[in-house]
């Protein structure tokens, strides 16, 4: 069974610099979404500093990454990568259950 939420190489560098430039413990990385912009939703991502144990994780490479259990079957399948070019960085998700985005691509729908 594939994994529900995967992260390229790239975003899991990105993750593990985060996460150790953070100054205090960490048990992985929160990634949900939430009611926002012009086409519905937009994703979250966070410290996490501990397990809910409602949230669904995968583990890859040593990081803990946390599925917000309210945006699980929003987020199933759903890649994460961390993209850097000259004008900007920053994670983007590549996610199949997305019907349409914003026109500035900071939220989705289902």
């Amino acid at each position: 069974m594939p994994a529900p939420f995967s992260i390229t190489p790239q975003a899991l560098e990105r993750v593990q610099v985060l996460l150790a430039q953070r100054g205090r413990p960490s048990a992985g990385i929160r990634v949900g979404t939430k009611t926002k912009g012009c086409s519905g939703l937009s994703y979250t991502l966070e410290y996490a500093d501990e397990a809910n144990p409602y949230d669904e994780s995968v583990t890859i490479d040593g990081v803990t990454v946390f599925i917000d259990s309210k945006a699980l079957l929003y987020l199933l399948g759903t890649e994460m990568d961390f993209v850097q070019n000259e004008l900007e960085s920053g994670f983007e998700f590549r996610n199949p259950n997305e019907k349409g985005k914003c026109g500035c691509g900071k939220s989705f729908n289902v």
